[in-house]
Protein backbone atom coordinates (compact mmCIF):
# COMPACT_ATOMS: atom_id res chain seq x y z
CA UNK A 1 0.00 0.00 0.00
CA UNK A 2 1.91 2.80 -1.67
CA UNK A 3 2.31 6.31 1.18
CA UNK A 4 2.17 3.55 4.03
CA UNK A 5 5.83 3.27 4.52
CA UNK A 6 6.58 6.18 6.82
CA UNK A 7 3.47 5.16 9.07
CA UNK A 8 5.10 1.79 9.44
CA UNK A 9 8.89 3.08 9.91
CA UNK A 10 7.71 5.61 12.29
CA UNK A 11 5.56 2.91 14.40
CA UNK A 12 8.58 0.92 14.49
CA UNK A 13 11.08 2.91 15.24
CA UNK A 14 8.45 4.63 18.19
CA UNK A 15 7.93 0.91 19.85
CA UNK A 16 11.80 -0.22 19.43
CA UNK A 17 12.75 2.78 21.49
CA UNK A 18 10.72 1.87 24.04
CA UNK A 19 11.63 -1.81 23.80
CA UNK A 20 15.52 -1.25 23.31
CA UNK A 21 15.52 1.65 26.49
CA UNK A 22 13.59 -0.96 28.68
CA UNK A 23 16.56 -3.31 28.31
CA UNK A 24 18.88 -3.47 31.59
CA UNK A 25 22.37 -3.78 29.56
CA UNK A 26 21.55 -0.92 27.50
CA UNK A 27 19.74 0.90 30.28
CA UNK A 28 22.19 0.77 32.41
CA UNK A 29 25.28 2.52 31.09
CA UNK A 30 23.15 5.37 29.73
CA UNK A 31 22.07 5.84 33.20
CA UNK A 32 25.48 5.85 34.53
CA UNK A 33 26.70 8.63 32.03
CA UNK A 34 23.75 10.89 32.19
CA UNK A 35 22.45 9.96 35.67
CA UNK A 36 19.08 8.91 36.35
CA UNK A 37 17.60 12.32 35.96
CA UNK A 38 19.06 12.98 33.41
CA UNK A 39 18.43 9.52 31.59
CA UNK A 40 14.48 10.32 32.43
CA UNK A 41 14.73 13.60 30.52
CA UNK A 42 16.64 12.90 27.44
CA UNK A 43 14.22 9.45 27.60
CA UNK A 44 10.83 11.62 27.91
CA UNK A 45 12.35 14.40 25.09
CA UNK A 46 13.13 11.59 22.65
CA UNK A 47 9.72 9.90 23.19
CA UNK A 48 7.92 13.12 22.69
CA UNK A 49 9.46 13.88 19.31
CA UNK A 50 9.28 9.96 17.84
CA UNK A 51 5.81 10.33 19.12
CA UNK A 52 5.28 13.61 17.37
CA UNK A 53 6.43 11.82 14.55
CA UNK A 54 4.04 8.95 14.63
CA UNK A 55 1.21 11.07 14.91
CA UNK A 56 2.21 13.05 11.64
CA UNK A 57 2.82 10.22 9.49
CA UNK A 58 -0.26 8.92 10.29
CA UNK A 59 -1.90 11.92 8.90
CA UNK A 60 0.10 11.62 5.68
CA UNK A 61 -0.75 7.97 5.20
CA UNK A 62 -3.46 6.98 2.85
CA UNK A 63 -7.23 7.33 4.75
CA UNK A 64 -9.10 4.50 4.94
CA UNK A 65 -12.44 5.20 6.46
CA UNK A 66 -14.02 2.49 9.34
CA UNK A 67 -16.77 4.19 10.84
CA UNK A 68 -19.02 7.56 10.59
CA UNK A 69 -18.34 10.21 12.79
CA UNK A 70 -21.12 11.52 15.16
CA UNK A 71 -21.21 14.28 17.85
CA UNK A 72 -21.69 11.57 20.75
CA UNK A 73 -17.96 10.55 19.15
CA UNK A 74 -16.72 14.58 19.67
CA UNK A 75 -18.14 14.41 22.82
CA UNK A 76 -16.84 10.97 24.77
CA UNK A 77 -13.55 11.86 23.26
CA UNK A 78 -13.50 15.13 25.46
CA UNK A 79 -14.66 13.97 28.46
CA UNK A 80 -11.74 11.26 28.78
CA UNK A 81 -9.48 14.07 27.56
CA UNK A 82 -10.83 15.35 30.54
CA UNK A 83 -10.40 12.83 33.04
CA UNK A 84 -7.14 12.06 31.22
CA UNK A 85 -5.94 15.67 32.28
CA UNK A 86 -7.34 15.52 35.68
CA UNK A 87 -5.15 12.12 36.14
CA UNK A 88 -2.30 13.58 35.25
CA UNK A 89 -2.67 16.44 36.76
CA UNK A 90 -3.28 14.53 40.41
CA UNK A 91 -0.69 11.70 39.75
CA UNK A 92 2.56 14.73 38.89
CA UNK A 93 1.22 16.60 42.29
CA UNK A 94 0.82 13.72 44.44
CA UNK A 95 2.48 10.75 46.45
CA UNK A 96 2.57 7.01 44.50
CA UNK A 97 5.43 4.82 45.30
CA UNK A 98 3.60 2.42 42.91
CA UNK A 99 4.21 3.65 39.94
CA UNK A 100 5.80 6.37 37.99
CA UNK A 101 4.89 9.87 37.57
CA UNK A 102 4.62 11.19 41.03
CA UNK A 103 6.96 11.44 44.26
CA UNK A 104 7.34 8.23 45.91
CA UNK A 105 7.46 9.07 49.92
CA UNK A 106 5.70 10.22 52.32
CA UNK A 107 2.73 8.28 51.41
CA UNK A 108 -0.15 6.85 53.99
CA UNK A 109 -0.89 3.64 52.68
CA UNK A 110 -4.73 4.26 54.54
CA UNK A 111 -5.42 7.49 52.16
CA UNK A 112 -3.41 6.32 48.89
CA UNK A 113 -4.84 9.58 47.19
CA UNK A 114 -5.02 9.32 43.62
CA UNK A 115 -3.63 5.92 43.82
CA UNK A 116 -7.14 5.23 45.21
CA UNK A 117 -8.31 6.11 41.88
CA UNK A 118 -5.88 4.35 39.92
CA UNK A 119 -2.54 2.43 40.78
CA UNK A 120 -0.97 3.59 37.74
CA UNK A 121 -2.89 7.26 36.66
CA UNK A 122 -0.01 8.26 34.68
CA UNK A 123 -0.28 5.28 32.22
CA UNK A 124 -4.81 5.18 32.77
CA UNK A 125 -4.36 9.03 31.36
CA UNK A 126 -2.06 7.62 28.36
CA UNK A 127 -4.89 4.53 27.60
CA UNK A 128 -7.67 7.33 27.89
CA UNK A 129 -5.68 9.81 25.35
CA UNK A 130 -5.29 7.13 22.73
CA UNK A 131 -8.60 5.46 22.66
CA UNK A 132 -10.28 8.91 22.75
CA UNK A 133 -8.43 9.64 19.69
CA UNK A 134 -9.06 6.21 18.24
CA UNK A 135 -12.93 6.93 18.82
CA UNK A 136 -12.82 10.48 17.15
CA UNK A 137 -11.08 9.66 14.34
CA UNK A 138 -12.24 6.48 12.97
CA UNK A 139 -9.93 5.60 10.38
CA UNK A 140 -7.20 2.91 9.61
CA UNK A 141 -4.42 5.13 9.97
CA UNK A 142 -5.08 6.19 13.43
CA UNK A 143 -6.27 2.70 14.78
CA UNK A 144 -3.67 1.25 13.80
CA UNK A 145 -1.30 4.51 15.74
CA UNK A 146 -3.74 4.69 18.64
CA UNK A 147 -5.26 1.11 19.54
CA UNK A 148 -1.32 -0.39 20.22
CA UNK A 149 -0.36 2.70 22.14
CA UNK A 150 -3.79 2.27 23.97
CA UNK A 151 -2.99 -1.42 24.87
CA UNK A 152 1.08 -0.80 26.20
CA UNK A 153 -0.16 1.43 28.61
CA UNK A 154 -2.57 -0.89 29.53
CA UNK A 155 0.06 -3.64 29.47
CA UNK A 156 2.51 -1.68 31.48
CA UNK A 157 0.84 -1.24 34.67
CA UNK A 158 0.72 -5.05 35.05
CA UNK A 159 4.49 -5.00 34.15
CA UNK A 160 5.44 -2.20 36.89
CA UNK A 161 2.97 -4.41 38.95
CA UNK A 162 5.21 -7.11 38.88
CA UNK A 163 8.51 -5.24 39.31
CA UNK A 164 7.26 -3.61 42.09
CA UNK A 165 5.57 -6.44 44.34
CA UNK A 166 9.55 -8.08 43.64
CA UNK A 167 11.73 -4.29 44.42
CA UNK A 168 9.18 -3.19 47.02
CA UNK A 169 9.47 -5.76 50.37
CA UNK A 170 5.89 -3.68 52.08
CA UNK A 171 4.17 -3.80 48.48
CA UNK A 172 1.23 -5.91 50.24
CA UNK A 173 0.73 -2.91 52.78
CA UNK A 174 1.30 0.32 50.50
CA UNK A 175 -1.47 -1.07 47.60
CA UNK A 176 -3.90 -2.46 49.92
CA UNK A 177 -6.11 0.07 48.97
CA UNK A 178 -5.58 0.65 45.47
CA UNK A 179 -6.47 -1.60 42.79
CA UNK A 180 -5.31 -1.88 39.30
CA UNK A 181 -8.95 -1.43 37.49
CA UNK A 182 -9.93 2.37 37.96
CA UNK A 183 -12.04 2.71 41.15
CA UNK A 184 -12.60 -1.07 42.26
CA UNK A 185 -10.59 0.06 45.60
CA UNK A 186 -14.19 2.43 45.93
CA UNK A 187 -16.06 -0.03 44.91
CA UNK A 188 -15.00 -2.58 47.03
CA UNK A 189 -14.79 -0.46 50.29
CA UNK A 190 -11.19 -0.28 50.31
CA UNK A 191 -10.68 3.60 50.01
CA UNK A 192 -13.26 6.61 50.77
CA UNK A 193 -11.80 10.05 49.11
CA UNK A 194 -11.92 13.01 50.42
CA UNK A 195 -11.73 16.15 48.32
CA UNK A 196 -9.63 16.18 45.81
CA UNK A 197 -6.79 18.64 46.07
CA UNK A 198 -7.66 22.58 45.00
CA UNK A 199 -4.34 22.89 42.65
CA UNK A 200 -4.12 20.09 40.70
CA UNK A 201 -8.08 20.08 39.97
CA UNK A 202 -7.71 23.78 38.50
CA UNK A 203 -4.39 22.52 36.62
CA UNK A 204 -6.24 19.71 34.99
CA UNK A 205 -8.74 21.69 34.12
CA UNK A 206 -6.75 24.23 32.87
CA UNK A 207 -4.17 21.84 30.36
CA UNK A 208 -7.52 20.12 29.36
CA UNK A 209 -9.03 23.94 28.11
CA UNK A 210 -5.58 24.73 26.35
CA UNK A 211 -5.66 21.22 24.54
CA UNK A 212 -9.08 22.23 23.17
CA UNK A 213 -8.08 25.76 22.21
CA UNK A 214 -4.48 24.98 20.77
CA UNK A 215 -5.41 21.90 18.52
CA UNK A 216 -6.96 23.63 15.59
CA UNK A 217 -3.30 25.26 15.26
CA UNK A 218 -0.84 22.52 16.06
CA UNK A 219 -2.82 19.42 15.16
CA UNK A 220 -5.34 21.02 12.36
CA UNK A 221 -8.77 19.72 14.27
CA UNK A 222 -10.91 21.42 15.54
CA UNK A 223 -12.33 19.14 18.96
CA UNK A 224 -15.33 21.39 19.45
CA UNK A 225 -16.58 21.50 15.69
CA UNK A 226 -19.54 19.89 16.11
CA UNK A 227 -20.70 22.58 18.28
CA UNK A 228 -19.80 25.74 16.49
Amino acid sequence: MAGWGEFALAMAVFLGSHALTARPGLKAPLVARLGQAGFGLAYSLLSLALLGWVIVAAGRAPFVALWLLAPWQAGLALAMMLAACLLAAHAIAGVNPLSFGSRAAPFDPAQPGIAGVSRHPVLLALALWAFAHLIANGDLAHLLLFAPLGLFALIGMTAIDRRKRRTLANWPVLARNTSLLPLASLVTGRWRPGLPPLVPTLAGLAAWALLIWLHPAVIGADPLVWWR
